[in-house]
Protein backbone atom coordinates (compact mmCIF):
# COMPACT_ATOMS: atom_id res chain seq x y z
CA UNK A 1 0.00 0.00 0.00
CA UNK A 2 1.45 3.54 -0.60
CA UNK A 3 0.00 6.23 1.37
CA UNK A 4 1.95 8.81 -1.34
CA UNK A 5 2.85 8.70 -4.76
CA UNK A 6 4.31 11.16 -7.58
CA UNK A 7 2.03 11.44 -10.61
CA UNK A 8 4.30 13.60 -13.34
CA UNK A 9 2.08 17.27 -12.46
CA UNK A 10 0.01 15.94 -9.52
CA UNK A 11 0.04 14.20 -6.29
CA UNK A 12 -1.75 11.58 -4.82
CA UNK A 13 -2.62 10.79 -1.04
CA UNK A 14 -4.14 8.03 0.86
CA UNK A 15 -6.48 10.14 2.73
CA UNK A 16 -5.77 8.32 6.25
CA UNK A 17 -8.37 10.01 8.36
CA UNK A 18 -10.80 8.40 6.17
CA UNK A 19 -9.15 5.09 7.67
CA UNK A 20 -10.33 2.08 8.47
CA UNK A 21 -14.10 2.58 6.74
CA UNK A 22 -13.19 4.27 3.53
CA UNK A 23 -9.75 3.97 1.41
CA UNK A 24 -9.94 7.43 -0.49
CA UNK A 25 -7.15 8.55 -2.27
CA UNK A 26 -6.94 12.59 -3.14
CA UNK A 27 -5.26 13.90 -5.86
CA UNK A 28 -3.37 17.23 -5.50
CA UNK A 29 -2.15 19.33 -8.13
CA UNK A 30 -1.14 22.34 -5.92
CA UNK A 31 1.52 22.54 -3.41
CA UNK A 32 -0.37 24.91 -0.72
CA UNK A 33 -2.90 21.64 -0.51
CA UNK A 34 -0.45 19.45 0.12
CA UNK A 35 1.02 21.72 2.62
CA UNK A 36 -3.14 21.53 4.01
CA UNK A 37 -2.42 17.70 3.91
CA UNK A 38 0.34 17.55 6.25
CA UNK A 39 -1.35 20.33 8.68
CA UNK A 40 -4.15 18.27 8.97
CA UNK A 41 -2.83 14.74 9.16
CA UNK A 42 -3.86 13.57 5.88
CA UNK A 43 -1.24 11.98 5.65
CA UNK A 44 1.26 11.54 8.63
CA UNK A 45 4.54 9.73 9.98
CA UNK A 46 7.45 11.30 10.02
CA UNK A 47 9.57 10.16 6.62
CA UNK A 48 5.92 10.34 4.88
CA UNK A 49 5.86 14.15 5.91
CA UNK A 50 9.01 14.56 4.54
CA UNK A 51 8.23 12.79 1.51
CA UNK A 52 5.40 15.24 0.86
CA UNK A 53 6.72 18.36 1.59
CA UNK A 54 9.75 17.34 -0.92
CA UNK A 55 6.56 16.34 -3.85
CA UNK A 56 4.78 19.46 -2.99
CA UNK A 57 7.85 21.73 -3.82
CA UNK A 58 8.90 19.85 -6.57
CA UNK A 59 5.08 20.38 -7.61
CA UNK A 60 5.29 24.27 -7.06
CA UNK A 61 8.42 24.82 -9.15
CA UNK A 62 6.40 23.63 -11.98
CA UNK A 63 3.58 26.10 -10.66
CA UNK A 64 5.74 29.20 -10.69
CA UNK A 65 5.81 31.06 -13.83
CA UNK A 66 8.98 33.71 -12.67
CA UNK A 67 11.36 34.12 -15.09
CA UNK A 68 13.80 35.78 -12.96
CA UNK A 69 16.02 33.31 -11.32
CA UNK A 70 16.36 35.24 -7.98
CA UNK A 71 12.78 36.50 -7.67
CA UNK A 72 11.49 32.45 -8.56
CA UNK A 73 14.32 31.54 -5.59
CA UNK A 74 13.01 33.94 -3.64
CA UNK A 75 9.09 32.53 -4.02
CA UNK A 76 10.59 28.83 -3.45
CA UNK A 77 11.93 29.67 -0.22
CA UNK A 78 9.03 30.75 0.81
CA UNK A 79 6.96 28.01 -0.17
CA UNK A 80 10.18 25.70 2.33
CA UNK A 81 8.91 27.82 4.62
CA UNK A 82 5.13 27.44 4.94
CA UNK A 83 6.08 23.52 4.71
CA UNK A 84 8.58 24.06 7.28
CA UNK A 85 5.65 25.72 9.26
CA UNK A 86 3.00 22.49 8.88
CA UNK A 87 4.26 20.47 11.61
CA UNK A 88 7.12 20.88 14.35
CA UNK A 89 8.17 17.80 15.65
CA UNK A 90 9.28 15.47 13.20
CA UNK A 91 12.91 15.90 11.73
CA UNK A 92 12.16 14.26 8.23
CA UNK A 93 10.26 17.06 7.15
CA UNK A 94 12.99 19.52 7.78
CA UNK A 95 15.38 17.05 6.54
CA UNK A 96 13.55 16.82 3.67
CA UNK A 97 13.33 20.78 3.18
CA UNK A 98 16.99 21.23 3.86
CA UNK A 99 17.78 18.88 1.15
CA UNK A 100 15.46 20.71 -1.43
CA UNK A 101 16.70 23.95 -0.77
CA UNK A 102 20.10 22.98 -1.24
CA UNK A 103 19.22 22.56 -5.35
CA UNK A 104 17.04 25.96 -5.07
CA UNK A 105 19.90 27.55 -3.57
CA UNK A 106 22.83 26.67 -6.29
CA UNK A 107 21.02 26.03 -9.60
CA UNK A 108 20.64 28.99 -11.95
CA UNK A 109 18.58 27.51 -14.35
CA UNK A 110 15.18 27.52 -13.23
CA UNK A 111 13.76 24.35 -15.66
CA UNK A 112 16.82 22.74 -14.73
CA UNK A 113 16.06 23.48 -10.88
CA UNK A 114 12.24 22.45 -11.38
CA UNK A 115 13.73 18.75 -12.93
CA UNK A 116 16.14 18.44 -10.42
CA UNK A 117 13.83 19.01 -7.53
CA UNK A 118 11.83 16.64 -9.30
CA UNK A 119 14.00 14.11 -9.24
CA UNK A 120 15.13 14.99 -5.73
CA UNK A 121 11.50 14.01 -4.46
CA UNK A 122 10.98 11.09 -6.55
CA UNK A 123 14.28 9.66 -5.46
CA UNK A 124 13.88 10.13 -1.28
CA UNK A 125 10.58 8.09 -2.31
CA UNK A 126 12.44 5.41 -4.06
CA UNK A 127 15.22 5.86 -0.79
CA UNK A 128 13.06 5.42 1.54
CA UNK A 129 11.52 2.36 1.00
CA UNK A 130 15.22 0.61 -0.04
CA UNK A 131 15.64 2.47 3.62
CA UNK A 132 13.21 0.49 5.59
CA UNK A 133 14.24 -2.70 4.37
CA UNK A 134 17.66 -1.93 5.57
CA UNK A 135 16.02 -1.07 8.75
CA UNK A 136 14.03 -4.28 8.83
CA UNK A 137 17.28 -6.80 8.03
CA UNK A 138 18.94 -4.77 11.17
CA UNK A 139 16.62 -5.15 13.41
CA UNK A 140 14.78 -8.56 13.03
CA UNK A 141 17.47 -10.79 14.79
CA UNK A 142 16.03 -9.23 17.75
CA UNK A 143 12.50 -10.98 17.40
CA UNK A 144 12.18 -14.61 17.81
CA UNK A 145 9.94 -17.01 16.62
CA UNK A 146 6.60 -17.05 18.39
CA UNK A 147 7.37 -13.28 20.23
CA UNK A 148 4.09 -11.22 20.94
CA UNK A 149 5.40 -7.93 20.13
CA UNK A 150 3.78 -4.92 20.87
CA UNK A 151 3.64 -1.28 19.07
CA UNK A 152 2.43 2.10 19.70
CA UNK A 153 0.85 4.81 16.54
CA UNK A 154 1.70 3.34 13.23
CA UNK A 155 5.52 2.92 11.86
CA UNK A 156 4.20 1.23 8.67
CA UNK A 157 3.74 1.39 5.03
CA UNK A 158 1.30 3.82 5.66
CA UNK A 159 3.47 6.50 7.85
CA UNK A 160 6.75 6.26 5.59
CA UNK A 161 7.34 5.29 1.46
CA UNK A 162 6.43 1.67 2.14
CA UNK A 163 6.80 -0.87 4.29
CA UNK A 164 7.88 0.46 7.01
CA UNK A 165 10.31 0.95 10.06
CA UNK A 166 9.05 -0.43 13.47
CA UNK A 167 6.16 -3.08 11.64
CA UNK A 168 9.38 -3.15 8.91
CA UNK A 169 10.88 -5.24 11.43
CA UNK A 170 8.36 -7.39 12.02
CA UNK A 171 7.91 -7.55 8.27
CA UNK A 172 11.31 -8.96 7.81
CA UNK A 173 11.39 -11.19 10.81
CA UNK A 174 8.01 -12.57 9.19
CA UNK A 175 9.95 -12.93 5.90
CA UNK A 176 12.55 -14.69 7.00
CA UNK A 177 9.71 -17.39 8.62
CA UNK A 178 9.30 -16.41 12.18
CA UNK A 179 5.82 -16.59 13.57
CA UNK A 180 5.38 -13.42 15.46
CA UNK A 181 2.40 -11.63 16.41
CA UNK A 182 1.14 -7.91 17.02
CA UNK A 183 -0.59 -6.01 20.00
CA UNK A 184 -1.34 -2.52 18.70
CA UNK A 185 -2.05 -0.01 21.00
CA UNK A 186 -5.27 2.20 19.70
CA UNK A 187 -2.85 5.40 20.31
CA UNK A 188 -5.54 8.25 21.55
CA UNK A 189 -6.44 10.82 21.29
CA UNK A 190 -6.04 10.48 17.31
CA UNK A 191 -6.17 6.40 17.42
CA UNK A 192 -3.25 5.47 14.60
CA UNK A 193 -3.25 1.83 16.20
CA UNK A 194 -6.57 1.39 15.70
CA UNK A 195 -7.59 2.80 12.82
CA UNK A 196 -4.25 2.53 10.65
CA UNK A 197 -1.86 0.13 12.17
CA UNK A 198 -4.78 -2.67 12.76
CA UNK A 199 -5.98 -1.71 9.37
CA UNK A 200 -2.89 -2.22 7.82
CA UNK A 201 -1.61 -5.74 9.41
CA UNK A 202 -4.60 -7.06 9.11
CA UNK A 203 -4.30 -6.26 4.86
CA UNK A 204 -1.06 -8.04 5.17
CA UNK A 205 -2.65 -10.82 7.12
CA UNK A 206 -0.52 -10.39 9.90
CA UNK A 207 -1.64 -11.30 13.14
CA UNK A 208 -2.79 -8.19 15.52
CA UNK A 209 -4.51 -7.76 18.68
CA UNK A 210 -5.54 -4.46 19.53
CA UNK A 211 -5.57 -3.17 22.95
CA UNK A 212 -5.89 0.47 24.33
CA UNK A 213 -3.03 2.44 25.55
CA UNK A 214 -3.87 1.60 29.35
CA UNK A 215 -3.56 -2.01 28.76
CA UNK A 216 0.09 -2.57 27.54
CA UNK A 217 1.50 -2.87 31.92
CA UNK A 218 -1.23 -5.32 32.29
CA UNK A 219 0.15 -7.54 29.27
CA UNK A 220 3.49 -7.46 29.90
CA UNK A 221 3.31 -8.15 33.33
CA UNK A 222 1.48 -11.06 32.65
CA UNK A 223 3.86 -12.35 30.01
CA UNK A 224 2.06 -12.11 26.77
CA UNK A 225 4.14 -9.10 25.34
CA UNK A 226 7.84 -10.32 25.21
CA UNK A 227 8.91 -7.20 23.11
CA UNK A 228 7.92 -3.57 22.07
CA UNK A 229 9.12 -1.88 18.93
CA UNK A 230 7.95 1.37 18.01
CA UNK A 231 9.13 3.82 15.49
CA UNK A 232 10.33 8.01 15.80
CA UNK A 233 9.62 11.38 15.20
CA UNK A 234 13.41 13.03 16.14
CA UNK A 235 16.03 11.34 18.05
CA UNK A 236 18.59 13.39 19.75
CA UNK A 237 22.78 13.09 20.01
CA UNK A 238 22.16 11.19 23.27
CA UNK A 239 19.42 8.67 22.32
CA UNK A 240 16.49 10.05 23.40
CA UNK A 241 13.24 10.02 21.05
CA UNK A 242 10.17 11.67 20.98
CA UNK A 243 7.66 9.44 19.43
CA UNK A 244 3.83 9.32 19.52
CA UNK A 245 2.16 10.67 22.87
CA UNK A 246 1.87 7.58 25.32
CA UNK A 247 5.19 5.89 24.27
CA UNK A 248 6.60 7.05 27.29
CA UNK A 249 4.66 5.43 29.28
CA UNK A 250 5.06 2.25 27.65
CA UNK A 251 8.20 2.28 27.57
CA UNK A 252 8.67 3.01 31.43
CA UNK A 253 6.24 -0.37 31.76
CA UNK A 254 8.53 -2.20 29.76
CA UNK A 255 11.16 -1.37 31.88
CA UNK A 256 9.87 -2.35 35.13
CA UNK A 257 8.97 -5.83 33.26
CA UNK A 258 12.29 -6.37 31.35
CA UNK A 259 11.06 -6.08 28.36
CA UNK A 260 13.19 -4.73 25.46
CA UNK A 261 11.71 -1.70 24.25
CA UNK A 262 13.26 -1.00 20.85
CA UNK A 263 13.19 2.11 18.53
CA UNK A 264 13.40 1.79 14.67
CA UNK A 265 13.72 4.71 12.09
CA UNK A 266 16.07 6.23 9.26
CA UNK A 267 19.16 8.34 10.11
CA UNK A 268 16.96 11.47 8.73
CA UNK A 269 15.04 10.96 12.30
CA UNK A 270 18.16 11.88 13.62
CA UNK A 271 18.65 15.84 14.85
CA UNK A 272 22.29 16.21 15.58
CA UNK A 273 21.61 19.63 16.69
CA UNK A 274 20.31 18.48 19.71
CA UNK A 275 22.08 17.16 22.67
CA UNK A 276 19.08 15.60 24.52
CA UNK A 277 15.42 15.42 24.46
CA UNK A 278 15.19 18.75 26.28
CA UNK A 279 15.34 20.48 23.30
CA UNK A 280 12.73 18.81 20.65
CA UNK A 281 9.76 21.21 19.78
CA UNK A 282 6.90 18.89 21.34
CA UNK A 283 3.71 19.84 19.26
CA UNK A 284 0.52 20.75 20.50
CA UNK A 285 -2.59 19.95 18.74
CA UNK A 286 -6.22 20.66 18.47
CA UNK A 287 -7.87 20.02 21.37
CA UNK A 288 -10.76 18.98 20.02
CA UNK A 289 -8.98 15.44 18.97
CA UNK A 290 -9.38 14.85 22.61
CA UNK A 291 -12.36 16.18 23.30
CA UNK A 292 -14.19 14.72 20.05
CA UNK A 293 -13.55 11.32 18.46
CA UNK A 294 -14.80 11.78 14.54
CA UNK A 295 -17.91 14.01 14.87
CA UNK A 296 -19.06 12.63 18.76
CA UNK A 297 -18.07 14.70 21.57
CA UNK A 298 -17.19 12.51 24.30
CA UNK A 299 -16.29 15.05 27.11
CA UNK A 300 -18.28 18.30 28.31
CA UNK A 301 -18.55 21.28 26.79
CA UNK A 302 -16.01 23.92 27.87
CA UNK A 303 -13.64 21.31 30.07
CA UNK A 304 -9.84 22.33 30.01
CA UNK A 305 -7.47 20.17 28.03
CA UNK A 306 -4.22 19.76 26.88
CA UNK A 307 -2.64 17.78 23.85
CA UNK A 308 0.69 17.24 23.02
CA UNK A 309 1.03 15.05 20.44
CA UNK A 310 4.35 13.59 21.49
CA UNK A 311 6.19 12.53 23.99
CA UNK A 312 10.06 11.87 25.19
CA UNK A 313 11.31 8.35 25.88
CA UNK A 314 14.95 8.73 27.96
CA UNK A 315 17.64 7.34 26.06
CA UNK A 316 18.15 4.68 29.13
CA UNK A 317 14.67 3.17 28.74
CA UNK A 318 15.30 2.02 24.85
CA UNK A 319 17.43 -1.45 24.60
CA UNK A 320 18.67 -0.43 21.16
CA UNK A 321 17.91 2.23 18.00
CA UNK A 322 17.92 0.75 14.16
CA UNK A 323 18.58 2.26 11.88
CA UNK A 324 19.65 1.53 7.91
CA UNK A 325 23.16 2.13 8.53
CA UNK A 326 23.19 0.03 11.87
CA UNK A 327 22.00 -0.54 15.49
CA UNK A 328 22.70 0.96 18.54
CA UNK A 329 22.55 -1.19 21.56
CA UNK A 330 22.21 0.05 24.95
CA UNK A 331 22.33 4.10 23.76
CA UNK A 332 22.12 5.72 27.36
CA UNK A 333 25.54 7.68 27.79
CA UNK A 334 27.13 6.32 23.92
CA UNK A 335 24.00 8.36 21.78
CA UNK A 336 24.17 7.92 18.19
CA UNK A 337 27.57 9.51 16.71
CA UNK A 338 29.51 6.30 15.83
CA UNK A 339 26.14 6.09 13.55
CA UNK A 340 27.77 9.31 11.61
Amino acid sequence: MNAIKWNKDSVIILDQRRLPLDEVYNTYRNYYDIVNSIKEMEIRGAPAIGIAAAMGIALAAKSIRENNINDFRADMNEICGLFASARPTANNLFWAIKRMKKIINSVKDINEMRKMLENEAVKMYSEDIETNKKIGRNGSRFLSDGDIVMTHCNAGSLATAGYGTALGVIRAAIEEGKKIEVFACETRPYLQGARLTAWELQKDKIPVTLITDNMSGHFMKEGVIRKVIVGADRIASNGDTANKIGTYMHSVAAKTNNIPFYVAAPLSTIDTSLASGEGIDIEERSIDEVVYIRSEQIAPEGISVRHPAFDVTPAEFISAIITEKGVIENPAGKGVKELF
